[in-house]
C-alpha cells in the first residue's frame, strides 16, 4: 500500500500489515521469482496473533496481500513464529501453538503454494482453504517444555560431508520459561518425526554471557569468500534492558555443540532491527553451485521487541497500523564477517515508487573528517542525521520531537574499508548500508511536517565525496524541489559521541 499525503508514515517498499499490529516475520520462502513472506500480526490489539501472507513477484518491493493462513483454533490463544519450508509435495508451515501457559510446535501444509496467491476473500479474517493443519510435531519431552519459535532447515548434511549429501532436516527451537529460555537442537529424516538432540552449547569464545536471554534462533550456512570453507552461522536475538540486540556467531555445528570461530557480533547497529529470519528456497530456485554463496534475511524494524507498546506508535495513532519488516538483505561471509547489501532492483523500485528515496555515495573520509546526511521534512526541519566519521557510522534522531532524547545509534567501522553509503528512506523507515555492506543500520524515523523532502549533505575536515547520486521517483511530486538544492554542502561540527544502542 503506497503512502498518501494523509498517510505518509506507511512505507511503500517495506512490508506492513494492511491493518493492525505486525510482529516478527514468521517464515520466508523464495519460489523461483516469487517471494512469500508469512508474518505474525494482530488484526486489532485485542485479538490473538495469527499468520498473514504477502507475496511479491520478481523483486521483493511490491507486495500483494493474500488470505491469512493460520489463526487460533479451539483452545489456542496465539499462533506465533515459525518457519516455512518447501518439500516435494508442497510447503510446510511450522508454527508455535499457544494454549494457556503451554506451547508446542505444530505443522500445517499447503499442496500448491501458487494457488494461495490467485484468489483473495473479501472477508479479511477468512483463512486460505489451501492450508491444512497436520498437527503437533514437537511437544514436551525429556523434561523440556514449552517449545516455540522453530527454525527448520531442510537438506542439512552431516558435518563430515558439508558439500554433498543434502539429506535430513535440522531444527533450532526455544523451550523453557520466558525469562530463562534454552535453545534446543532437533533433527529429522522427513521433517515430521523429530528427535531431540539436546541443548545448543558453544565451544570457544562466544561473546555471550551465561545468563543472557537468547530468543528467535536461526541458522544459515555460507561459504566464506576468503578461505572458501563452508561455515554455519547462528543468528540470535538477546533480550536485555528492555531492548533487543540481534547478532550472529560463525563456526560449525557438530551435534549440539557450536564450535565458534567468530564470536557474537551485532548484525545491525541501528535503533530498530530485531529477530531476523532466514529465507528457505524451493528446489529449483537456487542452483547446487550457488547453494552457500549467499542468503537472504528479513528483520523486524522494532528495537524493543516483546516489551513494546505498539498502540503508542505514531503510525498507529495517525494511521491505524504498527511495525515494519525490513527490506531483504543479501548476506555473504567474508573472512568470518557477515556483509549485508540491499537486493538487486531496489534502486529501480525507488524510481518506480511514489515517495521513496535513496542516496548513494563513494567518499574519501580520512581520520578526523566526516560526511553527514541530514533527512529533511517538508518544512525543511531535520528529522534525523546519518554521519560517516571514518571509523564510526552514526544515526541521530534525538532532534526529532517524535524521538526526543533517544541515544545515538553508533556502529564501528574499520580503517581498511571503502567509504561508501547507501541510504534508503521509505515512509517512516530509514535503512543504511555502509562500506560495501560491512555495516548496516535500520531505524524508524517519523517525519513531523509531511513526508520526507530531501537529503542535505555536509562535509567536515578533509572528507571528499567522489561520486554521489540521488534516487527519487520518476514523477516525484510531493514537493517542488530545485535539483540544485539537493546538493547543499556546508561544513559541520563533529558531534559528541553518544551511548551505543
Amino acid at each position: 500500500m503506497a503512502n498518501t499525503p494523509d498517510h505518509y508514515h506507511r512505507p511503500e517498499l517495506h512490508i506492513t500489515a494492511e491493518e493492525g499490529v505486525l510482529f516478527a516475520p514468521a517464515g520466508v520462502l523464495l519460489d523461483g521469482n516469487t517471494w512469500h513472506v508469512f508474518h505474525q500480526y494482530r488484526p486489532s490489539p485485542e485479538l490473538g496473533p495469527r499468520w498473514a501472507h504477502q507475496f511479491a513477484e520478481r523483486t521483493p518491493f511490491v507486495w500483494d496481500i493474500c488470505d491469512d493462513v493460520l489463526a487460533p483454533e479451539g483452545d489456542e490463544t496465539q499462533v506465533r513464529a515459525g518457519s516455512v519450508v518447501a518439500r516435494e509435495d508442497g510447503v510446510d508451515l511450522y508454527f508455535t501453538s499457544v494454549v494457556g501457559s503451554s506451547s508446542t510446535i505444530q505443522v500445517a501444509h499447503i499442496n500448491d503454494i501458487r494457488a494461495t496467491i490467485e484468489l483473495v476473500n473479501e472477508d479479511v479474517l477468512e483463512l486460505d482453504p489451501e492450508v491444512v493443519r497436520i498437527g503437533e510435531v514437537v511437544g514436551d519431552i525429556d523434561g523440556y517444555q514449552k517449545f516455540r519459535s522453530p527454525c527448520v532447515i531442510p537438506g542439512w548434511e552431516n558435518h563430515s560431508n558439508r558439500d554433498e549429501g543434502h539429506q535430513g532436516w535440522l531444527m533450532l527451537a526455544v523451550c523453557g520459561p520466558v525469562d530463562a529460555p534454552q535453545v534446543i537442537v532437533l533433527d529429522s529424516e522427513d521433517g515430521r518425526q523429530w528427535n531431540l538432540k539436546g541443548q545448543l552449547t558453544f565451544s570457544g569464545l562466544s561473546g555471550l554471557a551465561k545468563d543472557q536471554v537468547l530468543v528467535a534462533p536461526r541458522m544459515i550456512r555460507l561459504r566464506d569468500e576468503v578461505d572458501h570453507e563452508i561455515y554455519d552461522v547462528v543468528i540470535v536475538t538477546i533480550e536485555q534492558d528492555g531492548i533487543d540486540v540481534s547478532g550472529y556467531l560463525v563456526g560449525q555445528l557438530n551435534g549440539t555443540v557450536f564450535e565458534v570461530t567468530t564470536p557474537f557480533t551485532r548484525i545491525d547497529f541501528g535503533h530498530d532491527f530485531s529477530r531476523p529470519r532466514n529465507t528457505n528456497y524451493t528446489e529449483d530456485t537456487i542452483s547446487e553451485g550457488d547453494r552457500y554463496e549467499a542468503a537472504h534475511i528479513f528483520g523486524l524494524m522494532n528495537g524493543v521487541g516483546r516489551l513494546d507498546s505498539p498502540t503508542e506508535h505514531l503510525s498507529w495513532i495517525k494511521e491505524g497500523w504498527a511495525n515494519v519488516i525490513s527490506v531483504p538483505r543479501v548476506v555473504t561471509l567474508q573472512d568470518g564477517t557477515l556483509f549485508q547489501t540491499p537486493p538487486e532492483g531496489l534502486l529501480d523500485a525507488i524510481h518506480e515508487s511514489e515517495a521513496a528515496a535513496g542516496w548513494t555515495a563513494l567518499c574519501e573520509i580520512p581520520a578526523g573528517s566526516s560526511v553527514e546526511v541530514a533527512l529533511l521534512d517538508q518544512a525543511g526541519e531535520i528529522a534525523a542525521t546519518i554521519a560517516h566519521h571514518h571509523n564510526q557510522l552514526v544515526i541521530d534522531r534525538s532532534m526529532n520531537p517524535n524521538h526526543a532524547g533517544d541515544p545515538m545509534a553508533i556502529a564501528p567501522l574499520t580503517d581498511d574499508d571503502t567509504d561508501s553509503l547507501f541510504i534508503i528512506v521509505d515512509g517512516s523507515t530509514v535503512e543504511v548500508f555502509a562500506d560495501g555492506g560491512y555495516v548496516s543500520m535500520a531505524s524508524r524515523v517519523y517525519f513531523d511536517n509531511g513526508p520526507f523532502q530531501k537529503f542535505d549533505i555536509s562535509t567536515a575536515g578533509e572528507a571528499k565525496i567522489i561520486r554521489q547520486e540521488n534516487h527519487f521517483p520518476d514523477d516525484f511530486s510531493s514537493v517542488e524541489l530545485d535539483i540544485e538544492d539537493i546538493y547543499d554542502f556546508k561544513d559541520i561540527d563533529e558531534p559528541d559521541e553518544g551511548p551505543v544502542r
